[in-house]
């Protein structure tokens, strides 16, 4: 009678120990233990990777916009390609990387959601721009957890008349708000690959 009883306690003791959820949260719990560690980076190491990374993100949501632009002759639906919307790749990188990609003109020079600093450096490209000078991509540190990425995209780019309409200078600017927690996660994942 003892033993019956016991071996259904300690089944039911085994089967409480293996709840799924448990499990679910291994990953998270290890990703968030490895966060955690105490790591020496530089402003620099940062710098460096928000740069590489920001170099390939644009460079390849560019891309994809160009080619959805000259596919689609709806103003409606260039409208939402030029908002970012319709862009399966540009959403699959934004979710992987947990970044605020934007396309931004001329008229975000006085938009008051976006910090100063950014605000200058797009007033600093449309005046490069005028001046007809290669524009060169921009990192700024907006405060301890955000860098964004600038990049300008070429006047002969389709993107700048088609996202912002006949202008004097055509003009646009990739924005790439980068956290830096996401930041130091890839530096780490890339280190361990090495």
């Amino acid at each position: 009678m003892i033993r019956p009883l016991l071996l259904s306690s300690l089944l039911i003791s085994f089967l409480t120990a293996c709840n799924p959820e448990r499990v679910h949260y291994t990953n998270e719990l290890k990703e968030e233990m490895a966060d955690s560690k105490i790591k020496r980076i530089t402003n620099t190491d940062l710098v460096e990777t928000v740069d590489n990374l920001g170099g390939k993100v644009s460079a390849v949501v560019q891309k994809e916009l160009t080619t959805q632009l000259q596919k689609m002759t709806d103003p409606a639906g260039r409208a939402k390609l030029c908002q970012l919307q319709n862009m399966p790749r540009t959403k699959a990188i934004a979710e992987h990387y947990a970044l605020d990609i934007r396309l931004l003109g001329a008229t975000d020079i006085q938009n008051k959601t976006l910090n100063s600093k950014e605000r200058e450096i797009l007033d600093a490209y449309l005046y490069s721009a005028k001046q007809k000078q290669s524009p060169i991509s921009n990192i700024q540190k907006i405060n301890d957890t955000l860098f964004v990425y600038n990049a300008a995209v070429p006047a002969n780019s389709p993107i700048c008349e088609a996202c912002f309409g006949k202008q004097e200078t055509p003009f646009a600017v990739w924005h790439l708000g980068f956290q830096k927690r996401e930041v130091i996660r890839r530096m780490s994942e890339t280190k361990k690959r090495k």
